[in-house]
C-alpha cells in the first residue's frame, strides 16, 4: 500500500515519495515532487532522470530533453538518460538524432533490451527494416517473451513483404499476449494482404471483443467484405468504424483500394457524406 502523503520534507523522503507516485501514474505530481528534490540538490542525476521521464509522459518533450541533458552532463555514461533523450527526440520525429542517442545508451548498457527495442522502432521510422529486425533479434536474445519485439518484428517483416514470416511472429506475440487488441488487429491486416479474408475477419472480431471501441477492427472487417464483393456487410462494418473514428477513417477510405468496387455505390457515398456532417 502506497502512502497518501509524504512523511516529511527532506529531499530523500520527497525523492522516495515521487518514485511511489510513478506507480500511480500521477506524472504532474511527480514533476512537482522532483522539483522539490532538485531545489535542495540541483545535481541529483536520478531526480533529473525521473523528472525527465515524467515530463515525457506529459508530452513536454523539449523540457524533458533538458532534464536528460543535465543528467548526462553530471554522468556522461548514464544510459537511461541517453535512452530517455532518444525517446523524446523520436516523439519529435527527429529520428536520426534519436538513433544516435540509443547507440550511446547501448554503448554503456549493451544488454538493455528496452534500448534495443527503441533502437529497432526508430530504425523502422527511418524505413530501415532489415536493420530494425536485427535490433529486435537482440531484444529477443535478451528477453524471448517480449511480445512487443515479436510484434514489431512482424511489422518490419510485413514492410519487407515477408507476410508469411510476419504472420508467424504475430502468432508468437499472441501466445505471449493473447488479450492484445492491436496485435489481433495487425494479424487481421496481414491475413487480409494474404487474401485469407475469413481468417482475417476472425482476427478482427477477436480484436473487437477485447476493445469494443476499436475503429480499426470494424474497418478491417469492412475491407475484407468489400474485397469479397459483400457490399451490405462492408457498409455495415464501415458505418461502425466511422461512428467510432469519423475523421481518421474518412481519410483512409478515400485512398484505400479495398473500397474501389463500392465507391460508385450511392449508399457508400451517402455514408461518407453523412459522416462529414457530424
Amino acid at each position: 500500500m502506497y502512502p497518501l502523503e509524504p512523511l516529511g520534507h527532506s529531499p530523500q523522503i520527497n525523492y522516495q515519495w515521487a518514485r511511489s507516485l510513478s506507480l500511480m501514474s500521477s506524472y504532474g505530481r511527480q514533476v512537482a515532487r522532483y522539483e522539490q528534490v532538485l531545489v535542495a540538490n540541483p545535481d541529483h542525476p536520478k531526480a533529473l532522470l525521473c523528472r525527465g521521464y515524467a515530463l515525457e509522459k506529459l508530452g513536454q518533450y523539449e523540457e524533458a530533453i533538458a532534464n536528460f541533458e543535465r543528467a548526462i552532463a553530471l554522468n556522461p555514461k548514464f544510459a537511461l538518460a541517453w535512452q530517455g533523450r532518444g525517446i523524446c527526440l523520436g516523439k519529435l520525429c527527429r529520428y536520426e538524432e534519436a538513433l544516435g542517442n540509443f547507440d550511446r545508451a547501448l554503448k554503456f548498457e549493451p544488454n538493455d533490451y528496452r534500448s534495443w527495442q527503441n533502437h529497432g522502432k526508430t530504425l523502422m521510422n527511418l524505413c530501415r527494416y532489415e536493420s530494425a529486425i536485427v535490433s529486435f533479434d537482440r531484444v529477443l536474445a535478451l528477453k524471448p517473451d517480449s511480445y512487443k519485439a515479436w510484434y514489431n518484428r512482424a511489422i518490419a517483416l510485413a514492410s519487407l513483404h515477408s507476410l508469411q514470416a510476419a504472420l508467424l511472429d504475430i502468432d508468437i506475440a499472441l501466445k505471449i499476449k493473447p488479450n492484445s487488441d492491436y496485435i489481433w488487429n495487425y494479424r487481421g491486416m496481414i491475413l487480409t494482404k494474404l487474401r485469407r479474408y475469413g481468417e482475417a475477419i476472425v482476427s478482427f472480431d477477436n480484436s473487437w471483443k477485447i476493445n469494443e471501441r476499436s475503429a480499426s477492427a470494424w474497418y478491417g472487417k469492412a475491407c475484407c467484405h468489400a474485397l469479397q464483393g459483400e457490399i451490405d456487410l462492408a457498409l455495415e462494418n464501415l458505418r461502425h468504424s466511422l461512428h467510432l473514428s469519423p475523421r481518421l477513417i474518412q481519410a483512409i477510405v478515400h485512398t484505400d483500394d479495398s473500397f474501389q468496387a463500392v465507391r460508385g455505390d450511392a449508399r457508400f457515398q451517402k455514408l461518407i457524406a453523412d459522416s462529414l456532417q457530424k
